[in-house]
């Protein structure tokens, strides 16, 4: 049953049956889930005769299992329900708010620096001039001011360093996971669990889980199954613009990005026009996978994406990493001003870039 084992296949009938559950009117959704119920219990009671009965068979009905789960999660989740906000979600909308009158306390020269701080770290854009979300949409950046797996990759790269002089052995990688996996869904609910960030954080969580167990790490599998425990956790979810264009984005650099990464005659260990290439090549293979679906949402494409990309990205980059350790040593009352006029002056250089590619 070795296809029925691959989380490709599977993350790929359960995505077409939460499409095919989203369709399913309200009213329909209570009859059609009763209905299915029993249906999703037959694989489990029939168990042994799935063992020993040929691959083809077998396969084909786990995959219609999944298929039909998806569905049920799909159609299950339309039902009417009474929700309220958890502990632990007010919780991390109190420590968001926290967060964000910190960020207001620092003595920023520049006006903007604050508001694009708290939209970075916090989803919060409601400080934001119009003429500063204008800017970032003009030169083809608006994705930066969306929680993303750019700023939940930033942070675990910093969360990372922090844990190296802790050493590699099996005790500090446990520790690890557990400290990334509390902080990084705390992060996620604190900013709003929006999908992009929701998909980065099961990614980078998945990923680190299999080295931990010392299982193959394919990079398309621990994609599908962070797909498949999204859409597990919120079947409503794959309505979103955010989660199709962020699923989109990541397959464009499983499947193109290594072709054009390959292109680049083999060099030295350190080449900068490498580096270059290679930013080039992810901008590429993101725009390429996600452009018919912005077009057909957005009816527009960035003209200049490719160096709004090689540009705004390494600054964001830059800009975020030295918020948040201005922000860790600022708790720690650490904080030297040089820190603070620096992530004060890369933040007016990004906007200042981002102006110039605007008017081109």
């Amino acid at each position: 049953m070795t296809g029925a084992k691959s989380i490709e296949a599977l993350g790929v009938v359960f995505t077409a049956g939460i499409l095919a559950g989203t369709a399913v009117s309200a009213g329909a959704a209570g009859i059609l889930a009763a209905g299915l119920l029993p249906l999703l219990t037959l694989p489990i009671l029939l168990r042994e005769r799935l063992r020993r009965m040929a691959d083809g068979p077998a396969v084909s009905i786990v995959l219609l299992s999944f298929l039909l789960l998806g569905f049920f999660c799909a159609v299950l989740r339309s039902l009417p329900v009474m929700e309220s906000p958890s502990a632990i979600r007010i919780f991390a909308m109190n420590a968001a708010d926290a967060l964000r009158a910190r960020i207001d306390a620092f003595p920023f020269a520049s006006d903007t620096t604050a508001p694009l701080l708290k939209a970075f770290l916090t989803a919060d854009r409601s400080g934001l001039p119009a003429q500063t979300v204008g800017l970032f949409r003009a030169s083809g950046a608006s994705h930066l001011l969306a929680l993303s797996g750019l700023h939940m990759g930033i942070i675990y790269l910093l969360f990372d360093k922090l844990m190296s002089p802790w050493g590699n052995s099996q005790a500090t990688s446990i520790i690890r996971l557990m400290l990334f996996g509390l902080g990084g869904a705390f992060f996620t609910l604190m900013t709003g669990a929006g999908p992009s960030i929701v998909r980065a954080y099961l990614f980078i969580l998945i990923r680190e889980l299999l080295q931990l167990l010392h299982r193959p790490v394919k990079s398309s599998r621990v994609l599908c199954l962070a797909l498949l425990v999204q859409l597990v956790l919120d079947p409503s979810v794959i309505r979103s613009v955010g989660f199709q264009l962020s699923y989109l984005a990541m397959a464009g650099i499983f499947i193109l990005y290594p072709v054009l990464e390959a292109w680049y005659p083999s060099g030295g260990r350190w080449n900068p026009l490498r580096r270059i290439w290679r930013g080039a090549a992810l901008t590429v293979s993101c725009q390429l996978f996600t452009a018919p679906l912005s077009w057909h949402y957005f009816h527009s494409f960035p003209r200049h994406f490719l160096l709004t990309n090689l540009l705004a990205i390494p600054l964001t980059t830059g800009l975020l990493s030295s918020a948040v350790t201005m922000l860790l040593l600022d708790a720690l009352h650490l904080c030297p001003s040089f820190l603070i006029s620096l992530v004060d002056k890369l933040c007016s250089l990004l906007l200042w870039v981002l102006e110039v590619i605007a008017t081109m």
